[in-house]
């Protein structure tokens, strides 16, 4: 029997500076398509590392790291849960991560504070939808990743035909370190091209040692020749003695491979089944290999108070540093997710949040694992913790020391999409539900609440359907709120058909001190979706107290969106003249005026309505590519591409209206025998046709009329 360990600890321990405990420390995410098996896979490693002693199944509802009542009750993934294990004498922090397009911010933000991820694929499907996704958020934020091919005793399984696609659609170095004994029914082992061994599993616990197979001479040896040309390319050491004909040293070639693959140039591939119990524990082997540790990602930057640039080495004893990745709601108080890049953190610390210009005290500090917590007195740099007791810091804030204060780049979100309006059935409730909403904002930032100006509705709005069902749920289940809630609605937004130069005047006299402020301003069109503001008034004609507040007048007006109460964006206002009085100015008169300016200017120039627009994928069986390309043509798609998949399905590709998608996956089922899947994400914002905005824009004004 044979562990078949791929561990470079060896190699690692030749140095001083590789016996620093960090570099026995690995923090991974592991990302994939909805259905992968990615918290399958998370549970075995649980289970493998003795942190539990029976699996939860995701399908029965009992998956350790799917806790929320929400998550057992579908089956799915919807906030990254954390858990710390111990292999090999290294201690792993393992993220699982939602995969669902609507829940996307958790894959986000858990990749920012992530040193490298494992990016699950169902051996049948190969490269899905969202594997894309994840795929692109781990390269848009420089994280190494190793490949497992997950389901390799499922019928239908090609191991090379999703090693092929995630080589042709992700634009991936994929590069197999393992290959299958036998697939579907007949999986049985594996074979390890790194050492040249195979292994026969009998057991979760148990594999034996067996001969490579004689009818995979061949792939094993075109399997081996990929290694070894992808990796010798890489070190000139191992180039001439690859082309001299020498065989190279397993640890010489784990070496190499292992920088490649933190350098992102090479992404190893694993392949298992994850439900059987087969593969996992050669996986936490890869990931120990070949992933990095903090000491491999090294310094972090940021800027100082100054604005200028700093850094912060992966040290215990430097100054701390530490970046708020998640927030989440719990009876005891918000738990703040801390990802410690340099430095000490301990209880009862007061640190400074520079964003916040406000101090906070580490009142707890935990480890968790998935729902259940393990108090700590300390974190040191390179660990992810969760702190109890922070009142004002929220996602992507940064705690440090006041005095030497650094301010770690944050994260981008994509603004929400589908709204509803929401309200208690019970008034007494009203201000619970307020500030429950506000909550459940503090812990996902796409997710919004606010009260709608002209209805005094209550108005929630997240990533999609799916986004908002969750939170009406949530808030009946765990917060015994009683709800009604409205019709989805799409977030339109609306920007100015034409540049225009418009007067606004406030003035007002009824007896005692007036009102008097005119304001002359020229609107025009830009790129960015805030206010552009610009001053050129001269002479005073405009005191500078007022100034400002000409500003705040059209700003706010932008939110409110007018009679339809869709928010103005990509507006730039240029205020140029204006007139004052000595005594019935104001800064409200001021204000006033430019709400009243940038009124007369949508009246003059009218109005361009911009719709949310998705990225989409559809992917169904081939022979109903003809229906599927015309419903989504039907809906006002643009097709970029279609192309064929695996297992006789195709991909379509494009961009859609979300407005034209409520619905849709009823109709994709009916087309597909069900047998047809989509996801969609945000793209960009265009204007909506001519003849639809007049009646979408009637229709918005009569409702808030009622």
């Amino acid at each position: 029997m044979t562990t078949g360990v791929l561990n470079p600890a060896p190699l690692e321990q030749k140095s001083k500076m590789n016996n620093d405990p960090m570099r026995f420390r690995r923090n991974v995410g592991i990302m994939a398509h909805i259905d992968a098996g990615k918290t399958t896979v998370t549970e075995r490693i649980l289970k493998v590392t003795g942190r539990i002693h029976r699996t939860g199944e995701v399908h029965d509802g009992e998956a350790t790291m799917d806790y929320l009542e929400e998550e057992r009750a579908r089956g799915i993934t919807i906030t990254a849960a954390a858990v710390n294990i111990e292999w090999n004498k290294h201690t792993v922090t393992i993220i699982d991560t939602p995969g669902h397009v609507d829940f996307t911010v958790e894959v986000e933000r858990s990749m920012r504070v992530l040193d490298g991820a494992v990016c699950v694929f169902d051996a049948k499907e190969g490269v899905e939808p969202q594997s894309e996704t994840v795929w692109r958020q781990a390269v848009r934020y420089d994280v190494p990743r190793i490949c497992f091919v997950n389901k390799m005793d499922k019928s239908g399984a090609d191991y090379w035909a999703c090693v092929t696609s995630i080589r042709d659609r992700l634009g991936a170095n994929a590069v197999p370190v393992q290959l299958p004994i036998g697939q579907g029914s007949d999986f049985t082992g594996i074979v390890d091209i790194v050492h040249m061994t195979a292994a026969r599993y009998v057991s979760l616990e148990e594999r034996e040692e067996i001969p490579i197979p004689e009818d995979m001479n061949d792939k094993v040896t075109e399997a081996r020749t990929m290694l070894l040309e992808s990796v010798a390319e890489r070190d000139e050491t191992l180039l001439e003695k690859y082309l001299g004909g020498e065989e190279l040293e397993k640890g010489e070639l784990v070496r190499v491979l292992r920088a490649a693959t933190i350098a992102g140039e090479i992404q190893p591939v694993f392949c298992g089944s994850a439900l059987k119990d087969k593969g996992v524990q050669r996986l936490l082997d890869g990931i120990i290999a070949f992933l990095p540790s903090p000491l491999d990602v090294g310094a972090v930057s940021g800027l100082n108070d100054k604005g200028e640039p700093v850094e912060r080495m992966p040290n215990p004893d430097a100054l701390p540093a530490c970046l708020a990745f998640k927030t989440v709601h719990d009876r005891t108080g918000d738990l703040t997710f801390l990802r410690i890049y340099s430095g000490v953190v301990r209880r009862g610390d007061t640190l400074w949040n520079p964003r916040r210009r406000r101090t906070e005290r580490i009142g707890r500090l935990l480890i968790m694992k998935a729902n259940d917590r393990e108090p700590v007195d300390e974190a040191r740099a390179g660990e992810i913790v969760v702190a109890l007791g922070l009142k004002e810091t929220v996602t992507g804030d940064t705690l440090c020391t006041k005095d030497d204060s650094i301010a770690l780049e944050s994260m981008e979100f994509p603004e929400a999409v589908l709204s509803m309006a929401i309200e208690p059935k019970s008034r007494g409730d009203r201000d619970k539900l307020g500030e429950v909403l506000a909550k459940l904002s503090r812990e996902d930032p796409t997710f919004r609440h606010f009260t709608d100006e002209e209805t005094l509705e209550t108005v929630i709005a997240g990533m999609g359907e799916l986004h908002l069902e969750v939170v009406v749920n949530r808030l009946r289940s765990e917060f015994k709120l009683e709800v009604t809630v409205g019709a989805p609605r799409v977030a339109y937004r609306q920007r100015l058909r034409k540049p225009v130069e418009v007067e606004g005047r406030h003035v007002k006299q009824s007896g005692g001190r007036g009102q008097f402020a005119v304001v002359n301003v020229r609107f025009g069109i830009s790129d960015k979706q805030e206010l552009e503001w610009e001053n050129s008034v001269t002479g005073g004609r405009v005191p500078s107290e007022y100034i400002n507040s000409v500003k705040k007048g059209i700003d706010g007006t932008l939110g409110a969106g007018g009679a339809a109460g869709f928010p103005f964006v990509q507006v730039t206002a240029e205020l140029f003249d204006g007139k004052s009085h000595s005594v019935d100015s104001s800064e409200m008169a001021f204000k006033e005026a430019g709400r009243i300016a940038f009124k007369n200017a949508v009246e003059r120039a009218g109005v361009t309505l911009l719709e949310p627009i998705m990225r989409i994928m559809v992917q169904a069986p081939s022979a109903h590519l003809g229906d599927v390309i015309g419903s989504v043509n039907a809906r006002r798609a643009e097709v970029e591409n279609v192309e064929e998949m695996v297992g006789g399905f195709s991909q379509v590709r494009g961009s859609i209206p979300l407005a034209e998608m409520f619905n849709y996956a009823t109709l994709l089922r009916s087309l597909t025998a069900g047998r047809g899947t989509y996801s969609m994400e945000p793209l960009t914002y265009k204007p909506v046709p001519q003849n639809l905005a007049e009646d979408i824009l009637k229709e918005a004004i009569a409702d808030r009329a009622k």
